[in-house]
């Protein structure tokens, strides 16, 4: 493919020295949201590269044009992270390039499906990800649950560390539905993958798995998968525990679960928590009701069936 002036642009794996080029374009991505990513992340991007992932980048010859990542998550699922577009090469298909070498890519590796995520105030992101094949599948939002180890839950109901009361709990919910049976990642940042059994159990061997039980049975779950490094600005950061999926019955069972949240957060001496719950007129409302805060905006998950491509 070439432009006007018959300069190519070349889809390739990312290079460490690509990382002035790709700052360049990417710094003042979102200057009023916080800015971007990328610049932070690149060099790690490039080192990391291997069987499971792989950085693109699409080659101008003496510039970049654009920039994204896959990941396989499973033997089935990867996800497509990271797409930038120097506006310098807008209209020109850098994006679907760039997504359709991720699309190969990720098929090669087994993957049946790929997955990305964009922010609900995103237009252009939202718009681009259709036009290159993605289609809806979900959306989600924070909970925010403040550390607390004097939390109280709802008389009756109590947290319990157990994966096979939290997996009924998540086979029950109408959260898992909503969610497309997809939870924050274990091992990937920003990504989410089909929680399993498997998944469920080996969070709770390396971090914690939470079930709410009550005389009636099992009414919640919720899943720990890591701590992270979250910046705030002026070059601060704060630490957070991240909660890859909370679901529940009913409202006391939810003031229960992130009563439960807010004591394991403080246990750990973190600075705040993020619990990903299902975009729905109940979850939301429930979160609000029990007084916990939420973030402003819902994030959405969008699908490529890499089958037949």
């Amino acid at each position: 493919m070439s432009d006007d002036t018959g300069d190519e642009l070349t889809v390739r794996q990312a290079r460490a020295d690509d990382r002035g080029a790709v700052v360049a374009f990417t710094t003042d991505t979102w200057p009023e949201r916080g800015g971007d990513y990328v610049p932070r992340v690149f060099d790690e991007w490039v080192a990391t590269d291997g069987p499971t992932q792989r950085t693109f980048v699409l080659d101008a010859g003496d510039d970049i044009a654009g920039i994204c990542q896959g990941v396989l998550l499973s033997d089935h699922e990867a996800w497509a992270q990271g797409m930038r577009v120097n506006p310098d090469y807008r209209g020109r298909s850098a994006s679907p390039e760039l997504t359709h070498a991720v699309f190969d890519w990720a098929r090669e590796q087994g993957a049946t499906v790929c997955r990305n995520m964009v922010f609900s105030w995103n237009a252009a992101g939202l718009g681009q990800s259709r036009a290159v094949g993605f289609e809806p599948r979900t959306e989600f939002r924070w909970a925010e649950p403040a550390p607390d180890a004097d939390a109280a839950g709802h008389d009756g109901l109590r947290a319990v560390d157990d994966p096979a009361a939290a997996w009924t709990a998540w086979q029950r919910s109408a959260g898992r539905e909503h969610l497309a049976d997809l939870a924050l990642a274990d091992d990937e940042s920003w990504a989410l993958a089909e929680l399993t059994r498997g998944r469920l159990h080996a969070a709770a061997e390396a971090e914690r798995v939470l079930a709410v039980v009550g005389d009636d049975g099992v009414r919640g779950m919720t899943v720990r998968v890591r701590e992270a490094e979250h910046e705030t600005g002026a070059g601060r950061t704060e630490r957070c525990a991240e909660y890859g999926v909370g679901v529940w019955t009913d409202l006391d069972a939810a003031r229960a679960l992130f009563a439960a949240v807010s004591r394991d957060a403080a246990d750990l001496g973190v600075d705040r928590t993020r619990v990903l719950i299902p975009e729905t007129v109940r979850h939301v409302s429930d979160v609000a009701a029990a007084r916990v805060g939420f973030s402003d905006e819902p994030d959405f998950v969008l699908e490529a069936d890499l089958l037949g491509r």
